[in-house]
């Protein structure tokens, strides 16, 4: 049995379609029919009841997904203790971020990131989902919660703090009843800072919605309404005002995450201490 065809056989469980696992294997979809038929006629059994816009595992299936997910896990094990094994010679470190600090931390201080860490190649992933470390999506997380991987080694490196924001020429500046709000597009699920903006706008107008902050802090610097922003950056905008308001403000934990098989990894380790130095030189601490 060929072992790579149980990971495209993991990844059509994991997408639903063989279209989907696909897209999330960088394949064409004749790529992973084949990949799937091999593995069904090595087996000599029907693995998948392929529907039109739908794969269903056959009961064999889900067993067989059982022991698949566990060789997955044990050949990415393998994979992180070779990297830890080979951080001396590596010249590429992988970081996930929220858009928030992707944007608006990480690429202003690339260059300081680059004359901290020389020879390496810094890449930056903006994601507004977790990245799985286990799986290698990322070396390094930084997040704006603790996580949902129990695995993960979790240290909250900061503190980001926001406030109310609108440019000062805004019509209704003085009159906190009148404040129009920009808001979320309703595709993002709930999470903290969507659910504490729309507690803080209560029964006033949403003016305008975008899909995430830092589309809601350029909107904010045209002067239609009022933005929950960070106040790292919205204080350093003299475009905008932070307005002053009895609702109570919200305030969010910077946590750096890594997994543990990466713990002895010596350029995971070097870059986790810059970013913690930045995050502190910054004030967001």
């Amino acid at each position: 049995m060929n072992w790579e065809d149980l990971r495209y056989f993991v990844a059509i469980a994991s997408a639903g379609t063989l279209s989907g696992a696909s897209r999330q294997l960088g394949v064409d979809q004749a790529t992973v029919s084949r990949r799937l038929a091999a593995l069904e006629t090595d087996l000599g059994a029907r693995l998948v009841d392929r529907q039109p816009r739908k794969a269903f595992l056959t009961p064999l299936g889900q067993e067989v997904l059982t022991h698949a997910l566990k060789i997955e896990d044990s050949v990415f094990a393998v994979k992180r203790l070779s990297l830890s094994a080979s951080s001396q010679s590596r010249a590429k470190i992988t970081i996930s971020a929220p858009p928030i600090l992707a944007r608006h931390f990480f690429a202003p201080q690339l260059l300081v990131l680059s004359q901290r860490l020389p020879q390496v190649q810094v890449s930056v992933l903006s994601e507004s989902h977790v990245a799985s470390l286990s799986k290698l999506e990322a070396d390094l997380a930084i997040r704006l919660t603790p996580g949902t991987a129990d695995s993960d080694i979790v240290k909250r490196i900061g503190e980001m703090q926001f406030g109310l924001y609108s440019t000062p020429s805004y019509a209704n500046v003085a009159n906190p009843q009148q404040w129009e709000f920009i808001g979320y597009t309703e595709y993002p699920v709930a999470f903290d800072h969507k659910n504490w903006l729309y507690q803080t706008i209560g029964n006033r107008r949403v003016v305008c919605e975008v899909a995430d902050l830092s589309n809601q802090y350029e909107a904010a610097c045209t002067g239609i309404g009022v933005a929950g922003l960070p106040c790292f950056l919205a204080d350093q905008d003299e475009r905008l005002l932070r307005l002053s308001s009895s609702e109570k403000m919200l305030s969010l934990g910077i946590f750096l995450a890594l997994h543990p098989d990466r713990r002895n990894d010596q350029l995971v380790r070097d870059t986790s201490a810059v970013i913690t130095e930045l995050i502190t030189d910054l004030g967001l601490t």
